[in-house]
């Protein structure tokens, strides 16, 4: 039996019980901004109905589309029980989110605030099922931490001396708005990534890299950062966002990176 459930915050929530659907099946509708639709198989009126009742009481009655069909699927041992556990508040914490249950399989999609509810929630669906379940967690952190730290950089270079991991005076100006951005960062892993362009030998590149990436870090603690909200690791010249065949692509390449940790 698979179940799959979708739930934006403020957009249509779906929650799908989606197999091959044969019999009973409703005609299909497209939620509404804030409704959660219920679709897919199960294989009687009771599976159905627990179901149901259950999201209704989550989201409210009259919040719940019911698209679920009734067909002649097979369902593990305890199915209904376990779809009771999964259906827990704290699903209301993902946007844009998928639930699905395929036999025991579960997985889990969609955005949550920060790093420490997507750990929980996956944690939460774990501690749910028994052993034989397995739990896939694909929730992400939302997109607008990442875009705050990506706006704040706005495409600048942050420097360092020629060779070195010495920042220079306006990489520091820079990590300084950066602080201030990571600051509002909270109960995340951001990674720093450092850059380097192909001139040298790579495992030169690639140490250099590093140590840029951990000279970051450590002038980010100065400024009240963390350290352990702060992961770093150098790339070299593995991953160019120009040509290396002119000054101008070069220096593009020798760059620090932030990204938020999913």
């Amino acid at each position: 039996m698979r179940q799959r459930t979708i739930w934006p915050a403020v957009m249509p929530v779906l929650l799908s019980t989606s197999l091959y659907c044969a019999a009973q099946t409703p005609l299909p509708v497209s939620p509404k901004p804030g409704q959660i639709l219920v679709s897919g198989a199960v294989p009687d009126e009771a599976s159905k109905a627990a179901m149901l009742q259950r999201v209704r009481e989550l989201y409210g009655a009259d919040r719940v589309v019911d698209q679920v069909a009734i067909s002649p699927v097979s369902l593990p041992p305890n199915w209904n029980g376990y779809v009771q556990k999964l259906i827990q508040p704290n699903l209301k914490l993902i946007s844009k989110g998928e639930l699905k249950i395929d036999g025991t399989n579960v997985t889990v999609r969609g955005e949550v605030a920060n790093e420490a509810q997507r750990q929980q929630i996956a944690s939460d669906i774990a501690t749910s099922l028994n052993p034989g379940y397995t739990v896939n967690n694909g929730l992400r952190v939302s997109a607008a931490e990442q875009n705050l730290l990506d706006e704040t950089l706005a495409r600048r270079i942050i420097e360092f001396e020629s060779g070195k991991a010495a920042l220079t005076a306006s990489g520091k100006g820079i990590l300084d708005e950066m602080a201030a951005a990571l600051q509002k960062v909270k109960g995340k892993k951001v990674e720093v990534i450092g850059h380097t362009d192909n001139v040298g030998l790579r495992e030169s590149n690639l140490t250099l890299s590093l140590a840029r990436a951990e000279a970051v870090r450590t002038y980010l603690a100065g400024k009240a950062i963390p350290s352990e909200m702060v992961t770093v690791s150098g790339q070299g010249p593995d991953r160019p966002v120009a040509e290396n065949s002119n000054a101008e692509g070069r220096a593009r390449n020798r760059r620090i990176e932030f990204r938020v940790a999913q």
